[in-house]
């Protein structure tokens, strides 16, 4: 019996959403959070929250900008690689995994700057993703919301 992947539930704009995994782990590694809680990503602008300490510097919301465009202009590969729950497990988190999640996953892996389990849409490589840019932020017991859209 094969296994049955599940399906995309949203069709995403496949460069915004790509950028996305770009912003999550550069989040990761830039202020140790756990990915966004919450994101919402359409064509124009999008948003994502992240459970942070304190707001981000004016130096550090900057920061950020440059670290994902660098990114970006990395030209990385954007591949996909279906792997069994176990295996994915020693490679990214499955905290946020929904119940019903089939047993064969598919990772995304942006180069090796990011990787995790998706099953949106998403380019084939960074090259593709416009400049990333942050339109503006808030933020309130403890969350803090960025929202975002791709320059061409």
């Amino acid at each position: 019996m094969q296994d049955q992947l599940n399906e995309a539930k949203k069709l995403y704009a496949c460069d915004m959403h790509t950028a996305e995994h770009v912003l999550n782990q550069t989040m990761v590694r830039m202020f140790n959070c756990g990915r966004s809680m919450n994101a919402h990503i359409e064509r124009k602008k999008s948003k994502c929250d992240y459970m942070l300490a304190e707001a981000p510097t004016p130096e550090q919301v900057e920061a950020i900008v440059l670290k994902v465009n660098e990114v970006i202009d990395m030209q990385l590969p954007v591949v996909e690689e279906l792997m069994s729950r176990s295996e994915a497990a020693t490679l990214v988190d499955l905290s946020k995994l929904p119940d019903d999640a089939s047993q064969t996953l598919r990772i995304i892996k942006v180069g090796d700057y990011d990787a995790c389990a998706c099953i949106g849409q998403h380019v084939t490589n960074t090259s593709e993703i416009g400049k990333f840019e942050i339109i503006s932020h808030d933020f309130e017991n403890g969350r803090w919301r960025v929202r975002f859209k791709l320059i061409y």
